[in-house]
Formats: structure tokens, C-alpha cells, sequence
């Protein structure tokens, strides 16, 4: 069911509508695990529409992206959730500490690993590189929080810094989660080693044989090594 549009996302509803394919949209479902569902965009023509809409509206106003976010999140269907996402992203070295509440509202809105993880290495990330000064209170709410996909975030959020990234923060988030059941952080270790691994192997190396990890987690962080 429709539900209210912020008003500058109001003609994209048209733009999405006729453009459903419903043969896409349950491949689409299916492969995210229902979690909810898809007009059948491909990212491709997704994004082309949304380019189109940006040539013919602007981008919006800083102070309204957290309304439109919101907006976006609340419809059911996912290429919503992705639109939002991708403003946050093309925004993102436009936002300041004061989005991370929203942020971490978003995080924790439908979550699965696709927005998640656009989230925290794409927006998180580029926050709070700008601004390290948050660091030690949004890591430590994140990484001690029983919500999965905060704890993900946490190990994520520096993916893209590479010679900038606080290896002892990477490791220690890695090593508090070493034995955590759930595939999404056995992965998200592997991956956020493997990421840093091009910058620093070695230093990858010695902490995968100081730990007991998971096999996944071993085969991500070495993988490239």
C-alpha cells in the first residue's frame, strides 16, 4: 500500500510505479530473504531515475534529509529504503555528528546486510573520519550493543580508510566479536581484516594467529594473502 511522500519524492512514486516488473521484483525478494517488497528496479535504472530526478528538482536541502530519509523508510517497498541510502551516500561528506542518531535509526530500520552496509562505510564511515572525536562513544554504544547489525557496523565503518584506520580499534571490535554465532559478523570480521590487509598484511596476519576466529572469518581476512 502507498503510504505519504515526503513532497520532494513524490514524483519518483510515478517514475517507480511504471516501471514495476513483477517478475524482478520477487527474484529481487527472494534473493534479500523477503525482507521486503521490490518494485523489480534493477540498480541501474534505479539510479538513472533518481539521477533524472535530481537534474530536474535539485538535490534537497540539507536540513530535509533526515525527513526524506524517514519518508523513504517508512514505504514498503526496498528500492525506497536504496533511494534514501543513496542520498545519505551523495550527501554524506555534507553531514555532521548530529545525523548519527539518524543514522543509527536507519541501521535499524528493515535491516539487512545491502543498507547496512552502504550505511556504515559510505555515510558512518565518512562522518566520523571527518569528525574522530565521536568515535569512542558512537563505537563502543555500537560494538557493546545487542543489535547485530550496530555490532557490524562498528567493525565496518573504517572498510574504506585504509592507511588511516585505527587498527588497534579495528582489532579490538574484531576480537570482542571473535566468537559471535551469527554469519553477518563472522563475515563482516573477514571482510574488514581483508580490507585492511592492503595496507597493512602483516600486522592482518599476526592478529588472525593471536585469535580464535572463524573459519569464515579466517578465510575473508586472508583471502587476498
Amino acid at each position: 500500500m502507498s503510504r505519504p511522500l515526503h513532497p520532494w519524492l513524490e514524483p519518483l512514486r510515478e517514475a517507480f510505479e511504471t516501471r514495476r516488473c513483477a517478475e524482478s521484483a520477487a527474484e529481487m525478494q527472494a534473493y534479500m530473504k523477503d525482507i521486503a517488497p521490490f518494485f523489480g528496479l534493477k540498480t541501474p535504472l534505479r539510479r538513472a531515475l533518481l539521477k533524472e530526478h535530481l537534474s530536474r528538482f535539485g538535490k534537497p536541502a540539507l536540513q530535509e534529509l533526515p525527513a526524506i530519509a524517514r519518508s523513504a523508510f517508512a514505504q514498503p517497498e526496498r528500492e525506497w529504503h536504496y533511494t534514501a541510502v543513496d542520498l545519505l551516500v551523495r550527501q554524506a561528506k555534507q553531514l555532521g555528528p548530529e545525523h548519527l542518531p539518524l543514522l543509527e535509526e536507519l541501521i535499524t530500520t528493515k535491516s539487512w546486510w545491502d543498507t547496512v552496509d552502504a550505511l556504515a562505510a559510505n555515510v558512518v564511515g565518512v562522518v566520523l573520519k571527518r569528525y574522530s572525536g565521536e568515535i569512542p562513544a558512537w563505537n563502543t554504544r555500537w560494538i557493546e550493543s545487542p543489535d547485530l547489525w550496530l555490532d557490524r557496523t562498528a567493525i565496518l565503518f573504517q572498510l574504506k580508510w585504509k592507511a588511516d584506520t585505527d587498527a588497534e580499534l579495528l582489532f579490538a571490535n574484531c576480537a570482542r566479536h571473535a566468537g559471535h554465532p551469527d554469519f553477518f559478523i563472522r563475515k563482516a570480521i573477514g571482510w574488514a581484516l581483508r580490507a585492511y590487509a592492503d595496507t597493512d598484511p602483516e600486522a592482518v596476519k599476526a592478529f588472525v594467529a593471536s585469535r580464535t576466529l572463524s573459519p569464515l572469518s579466517v578465510r575473508e581476512a586472508l583471502r587476498k594473502l
